[in-house]
Formats: structure tokens, C-alpha cells, sequence
């Protein structure tokens, strides 16, 4: 195969659907989503069995434990694509809203109006679930798309490619509006991120290399998170149960997850009674648990070092310090958090305000797991990847952070004097 022949094709295809998927009405949008879902639900042992054949090769070539997890679909998991694409069908459609309308002395009106960004290329490792998410949110929000799923997943992304074809056939939209790169070619990703002619933003979801990679090599606007070191503090005001519970799911609810807790963060006023309780619960789900100087005085666990605090374990690992209390808890996280999502537990409510207003993150949580940090758990039905940059889109990317607004002007003949 020609790699960049084909590349050029699927970015022409895509720059033709994306005209034709940002003049379709909602009700048209709303009716391929739906129509999607039931294709999936049809297409239920399908996908299993081609899922199961990606499994088998990443057992066999010995895959991460973590990127396995992320591989696998289970019929819990086909639900849950089905329910995201019936909450995304649900959501109010962003194209065409105009917002700030407002008079001019010369007598024109102003405003912004929410258009699509055009075509976007997304590059992501191993989670199939992925596909789903991003076609249902690019064409809710009348953009275009380009897949290039890991490698590893090639079988499940080309079933569930063929679902959502059917759906966009059903509804009248063009089969090319939602395009799966169908080729496990590594080159193909540097002809998507380099096609700007094409393509008007990438979004990479995967490992810190491929994110660096994309960062730097892309000619094409990027959407990213490089990773996510997310933390806990507990507030020597927190309510031991309440800490316990958030501090336990944060960590252990899923582990190859982006918003799993990496570092835990606990006062040293509430050290001695939190800690040996926590320590036996990760100690009971095999976590291993490096911990600073005064950590260790309370708990058995290996020594922290300094790269642990800045570590993304993706794994049952955790890195555990005590703070003098909020201002030290807050300066760590601000020098060593990725920027991804931060939760402190307290019953303080000026403390929680000062956590909210001075921690530097893309998601900052009071009295709640950081495995909230979603777009499906935050309504967003979905979502397309989770940005820390500062500019355009910041934590999850639904449908509001897949568009952009223009500048509108309303008259009645009037000239500029």
C-alpha cells in the first residue's frame, strides 16, 4: 500500500464530508448516532470475537497489563459505548448558537457564532471504546474525523468501524464523514499530523511517548494531556470516612486510567490515624506503596525518591507524602502535578475554596474521586481526550471543545462613517 496515497485520500474524503456533516441539522446528526448504537447492539458477538482476536495477539506479544485493560471489551463495556452514544444524541447541539448579540452605536449587532472545527484527526492507543466516543462527539458537533487506533486493536476498531458506517448510510450523512485508518502502517501517523491542508486539529489519547512525538512533529494544531499525575490531599479538617473511601477509588478503582490517583497527599495532624488504616486497604489489593521520611514512621513501605512524585505509575503503585497542612499540600501539587485533575478532602469550606482557586489543574475537585475527572461523568456524554494546555480546551473535550465561534455582524444597510 502506498501510505501516503491513501493518506491524502482519506484527508480529501474527510475535508468533502466535513462540508456536508456541518450543514446536516441535528435531528439528521441525532438519527446516525442512534442509528450506530443499534448497529452495535446487533453487532454485539461480532465484536467480541474480533476483540478477542486483538486480545489473544497482545497476551501473546506480552502487552502491559495496563494496555490490555484498556484493549479489552466486555459486554459491560459495548453498553456503555451504546449508552454514551444515546447521552451524546440527548445533549443540546453547539453549531449555530450565537451568543453576545449586542447593538453598536453605528447600528450593526455583534456577536459569536459556534461552528465546527472542520476535520479532526485523532491518534490513540489500544481502548477501541475510543472510536466510538470520538466519531459520536466529531459528528454531534458537525466535524469530520480521522481514526488511527494502536495497532493493537486493529480488529476491534475496523468492527466498530463498520457500525458506524452503517449508521451514517442510515441517516443519510457520508460514510467518509467517520473514516478508521484500516492500516497498522506507523507512517500513516506521520502523513495524518502533517496533512494541515486537511486536517485542522489532532487529538493524541495514548502513552507519554506518542504524545511527545505527535507534540513535536505535527504541523497540525494539537489537543493533548502528556500525562496524568493526579493527587489526593486530605485536609487535617477532612471526615475520616469520607477520605478513606475517595482515597481508596482514586487509587484502586482502575489503574490504567488517566485520572487514577498517583500521589496521596496527608496532613500531619491526621497522619497517624489515617495512614496504617489506608496502608492495609492498598496492602489488601496488592498495592505497592513508596512513602517520604514521615510516612515511613507510620506505615512499612518503601522509600520515596523524588522521581515518584512526578511519576504516572499506571499501575497498582502509589506515592504517599505528609504535608505541614494546605499551603504545603497546595505547593507540591502546583510543582509536580501534570496539570490533569487534583482533589482535596475537607470539611473547611475556606480551605476548599482556596484549593479550587489555587490549584493549577484542569480539573479540581472537592470531596470526590479523581476517577470523576470524565467527560461521560461531567454530561458531556462522551468525551474526545483530556486537555492540560491553557489555550482553546481544558480537561475533557466535549462537544463545545470539538468547535470554535466566529465573529458575526447583523445590518441594515449601514456603512462605516
Amino acid at each position: 500500500m502506498d501510505i501516503k496515497h491513501y493518506m491524502r485520500t482519506v484527508g480529501q474524503n474527510a475535508r468533502q464530508a466535513a462540508r456536508q456533516v456541518a450543514r446536516a441539522g441535528t435531528g439528521q446528526k441525532n438519527a446516525a448516532l442512534l442509528a450506530i448504537a443499534g448497529y452495535l447492539d446487533q453487532q454485539r458477538q461480532q465484536l467480541l470475537e474480533a476483540n478477542e482476536r486483538d486480545m489473544a495477539r497482545g497476551r501473546s506479544s506480552q502487552l502491559e497489563t495496563a494496555l490490555l485493560d484498556r484493549l479489552e471489551i466486555t459486554g459491560a463495556r459495548i453498553d456503555a459505548m451504546i449508552e454514551g452514544l444515546h447521552q451524546v444524541a440527548t445533549l443540546a447541539d453547539p453549531v449555530g448558537e450565537i451568543t453576545d448579540l449586542r447593538h453598536r452605536p453605528s447600528g450593526i449587532q455583534v456577536g459569536r457564532m459556534r461552528v465546527p472545527l472542520g476535520v479532526v484527526g485523532i491518534i490513540y492507543e489500544s481502548r477501541p471504546n475510543v472510536t466510538i466516543d470520538a466519531a459520536s462527539l466529531c459528528l454531534k458537533s458537525g466535524n469530520a474525523t480521522i481514526l488511527r487506533g494502536g495497532s493493537e486493536a486493529i480488529d476491534s476498531n475496523q468492527a466498530i468501524a463498520g457500525a458506524i458506517a452503517r449508521g451514517l448510510k442510515d441517516a443519510g450523512l457520508p460514510e467518509t464523514a467517520v473514516q478508521v485508518i484500516n492500516t497498522t502502517d506507523r507512517s500513516a501517523v506521520g502523513e495524518l499530523i502533517a496533512m494541515p491542508e486537511f486536517v485542522d486539529v489532532i487529538v493524541p489519547r495514548g502513552g507519554k511517548g506518542l504524545i511527545e512525538r505527535i507534540s513535536r512533529d505535527a504541523r497540525v494544531p494539537v489537543i493533548k494531556h502528556l500525562d496524568g499525575n493526579c493527587h489526593v490531599y486530605i485536609d487535617d479538617r477532612a471526615d475520616p470516612e469520607k477520605a478513606f473511601a475517595i482515597a481508596i477509588n482514586a487509587k484502586t478503582h482502575r489503574y490504567g486510567v488517566c485520572n487514577a490517583m498517583e500521589s496521596l497527599l496527608v496532613a500531619e495532624a491526621v497522619a497517624a490515624a489515617a495512614l496504617p488504616r489506608l496502608a492495609e486497604a492498598f496492602r489488601q489489593k496488592a498495592v505497592l506503596l513508596r512513602g517520604c521520611e514521615v510516612t515511613r514512621r507510620w506505615i512499612d513501605c518503601l522509600p520515596a525518591v523524588e522521581a515518584d512524585w512526578s511519576t504516572e505509575y499506571l499501575a497498582p503503585e502509589l506515592a504517599i507524602k505528609v504535608v505541614a497542612g494546605l499551603d504545603e499540600a497546595i505547593d507540591h501539587i502546583n510543582r509536580y502535578s501534570s496539570g490533569h485533575t487534583e482533589a482535596i478532602v475537607t470539611e473547611d469550606y475556606t480551605r476548599a475554596r482556596r484549593f479550587l482557586a489555587e490549584v493549577d489543574s484542569s480539573s479540581v475537585m472537592v470531596n470526590a474521586s479523581t476517577r470523576f475527572a470524565d467527560g461521560f461523568e461531567y454530561g458531556l456524554g462522551a468525551e474526545i481526550g483530556i486537555s492540560t494546555d491553557k489555550i482553546h480546551a481544558r480537561g475533557p473535550v466535549g462537544l463545545e471543545g470539538l468547535t470554535s465561534q466566529k465573529w458575526i455582524v447583523l445590518g441594515n444597510g449601514e456603512i462605516r462613517q
